[in-house]
């Protein structure tokens, strides 16, 4: 995934300044796209989705 963390992606808001991908001087994604995905069998909340796009820093 090619991309520049200087570069916000306005329609992808984030909050977790942990990710490889995370815009530091605003809330924001800075992929074109990312893939949301769930860990449970039958989610039912949104505690049960996650931003498999996540990359550690």
């Amino acid at each position: 995934m090619t991309n520049s963390n200087d570069r916000p992606n306005p329609s992808i808001g984030c909050s977790v300044e942990q990710c490889r991908f995370h815009c530091q001087s605003q809330d924001f994604c800075s992929l074109q796209k990312i893939q949301v995905g769930t860990h449970e069998q039958n989610p039912s909340m949104d505690q049960c989705t996650d931003c498999q796009s996540f990359q550690v820093k």
